[in-house]
Formats: C-alpha cells, sequence, structure tokens
C-alpha cells in the first residue's frame, strides 16, 4: 500500500524501558539513514505482538539479557514520518532491574533519564514524548487555591467517576494527588496534557471550568523534583537534642521545652519543660511539638 509519503510500514514498534524511576533513552548513530544522532526509544521492525522478538531486539540494543526484561503493556500504533515513509509504530513498555547498557545496531549512546525531562531532548525522533504517554504517565501539576486543595482534588475524582463528557479521558487519568503539606498546588497522573487540560475545563467544549484551578503548570514534571514532596516525613524530622520547642497538644500544650532525646523508630521525643521547678523528663509525641530554636 503507497500513500503521498511513501511506502507504509505497518509493523514497527518503539520499546520505552523504565528501570525504576528512570526510562532509557538511545542515541541514534551518525550514519544511520533515519535521524542520525537523534534521541529514541529502542525501535524494531517486527510483529509487535511478538514478544521473543522484540526482546531479542532489546537484548541486541542494549546488551541486557532477556531473562532481565519483562513486559508491561502495547499502546495503540501511531502514523509516524521516517524520510519518505509513513510507519506505524507501536509504543511498548518493558521494565528491568539492570542500569548497565552497551549501545549495539542503531545506536551509539545512551542515557537513563527522567520521564518528565524527555521533552528537553531537542532533537529526537517523531513523538518521541507523545508515544511514552501511550504506555506510561506522565505528573502534571495544578495551580489551586490556597486553602482549596483538598476541595479541587474531591472535585476532580468526581468529574471522573460520573457518565458525561468527560467519560472518554477516564482511562487517560491514573491518579489525584494531594499532599496535606502542599499549599497551592495538587497533582495530576496522566498520559497527556491536554487530558488534564480538558479535565480542568480549560480546553475543549461541555466542560465547566473547575472552581478554585487556575491552571495546569507547563510541560511535564519529573518525578524527582515531585516525588520528595509525595513521600511522607517522619515525624521527628528537624528535630535535634537540644532543640528549643513549644509544646502543641496535650496538657502541657503551650509551654517550651529543650529537648534531650529524640527517639526516631516510635516518632517521639523526650523534653524538659523550663518553667517546671523540679526538671521532669516527659516524652511527647513528636507531631506536638513545634521547633522554635535549632541547635547551632
Amino acid at each position: 500500500m503507497v500513500d503521498w509519503l511513501g511506502e507504509i510500514l505497518s509493523e514497527a514498534f518503539t520499546v520505552y524501558l523504565r528501570s525504576g524511576e528512570k526510562v532509557l533513552l538511545m542515541q541514534r548513530a551518525d550514519e544511520v539513514g533515519d535521524f542520525p544522532g537523534a534521541w529514541d526509544g529502542i525501535y524494531g521492525v517486527g510483529d509487535h505482538g511478538d514478544v521473543d522478538t522484540i526482546v531479542s531486539r532489546i537484548t541486541e540494543c542494549t546488551g541486557i539479557p532477556a531473562e532481565n526484561l519483562d513486559i508491561v503493556r502495547t499502546g495503540m500504533a501511531r502514523g509516524l514520518a521516517y524520510g519518505n515513509r509513513l510507519n506505524d509504530v507501536t509504543p511498548i513498555l518493558f521494565v528491568t532491574e539492570e542500569v548497565d547498557v552497551s549501545p549495539g545496531t542503531l545506536y551509539k549512546g545512551y542515557e537513563w533519564v527522567d520521564p518528565g525531562k524527555i521533552q528537553d531532548k531537542e532533537y529526537s525522533t517523531p513523538q518521541l514524548k507523545e508515544m511514552y504517554g501511550d504506555v506510561a504517565s506522565y505528573l502534571y501539576i495544578l495551580k489551586t487555591s490556597i486553602g482549596q486543595e483538598q476541595n479541587v482534588a474531591t472535585e476532580i475524582r468526581a468529574r471522573l467517576s460520573g457518565t458525561g463528557s468527560l467519560k472518554d479521558i477516564q482511562d487517560k487519568i491514573f491518579g489525584v494527588l494531594s499532599p496535606h503539606f502542599m499549599k497551592g498546588y495538587i497533582f495530576i497522573e496522566a498520559t497527556a496534557m491536554h487530558h488534564v487540560q480538558k479535565l480542568i475545563g480549560r480546553v475543549g467544549v461541555g466542560v465547566t471550568p473547575l472552581k478554585n484551578c487556575s491552571k495546569v503548570l507547563d510541560g511535564e514534571s519529573p518525578l524527582e523534583d515531585v516525588l520528595p514532596y509525595l513521600e511522607p516525613k517522619a515525624a521527628t524530622s528537624g528535630i535535634e537534642e537540644g532543640c528549643i520547642v513549644e509544646i502543641s497538644g496535650g496538657a502541657f500544650r503551650g509551654q517550651t521545652a529543650r529537648v534531650t532525646r529524640v527517639a526516631e523508630s516510635k516518632e517521639e521525643v523526650t523534653v524538659e519543660l523550663f518553667e517546671a521547678a523540679v526538671p521532669v523528663a516527659l516524652t511527647v509525641r513528636a507531631d506536638q511539638v513545634r521547633v522554635t530554636q535549632r541547635v547551632e
């Protein structure tokens, strides 16, 4: 079959290989005919339903043994222009625990990158970022009114559970994250930016703009920048022996004390009250004290 771009190749694929929170990008050799020097996934020709063929291709391009590769999912093929050809390329996601790569065949180099930084590659094969979203997801940041974070998150979940105009993107939005200590922002896990914009009523028709949510911040958010805000911190974090604290709960609420011991495993601190006539060791929950003066 031939169209205006030339011969159509229907059996091609691009593999995205994840290890931990990073995705593998391969750099094409300078002598390759299509997109020399461009950043790519792992490109191959063959039946995308033949797992053995795909695994063999990954191994010859990366040197990673077949037994260390596991397939996760396959997306829908996209029609991509390669030179004078229109290739139907299927994105595929694999995972591995390996990080050592020996580039071969089409490739001269490699880099493990944060998924949110795929967009930073100025020269890449067609729709490299978009196809990754077809089989994985990105994190996007919504700007909200301060104090309305939980209300916005609740409204988003309600919208996604309905049967109205947002039904077609329900499988494109994977999560709504609203850390209690984040003010003015919440996180959305989704396949692409335009789905999030539709979710909050900023594009498309028939969707009411989401109250108390002003916009989606530009671009995909690097996981390495976001994950520290999603990981719960121990209540004892930032509290050291010798710190001056104010007790915010219990019978001694409002009193000032000095920390004499920190029990991280129990998330408790032992303090001595300044106003006590006789020094008494008092053990309180770490979330019931506020540091007012740190150790020099």
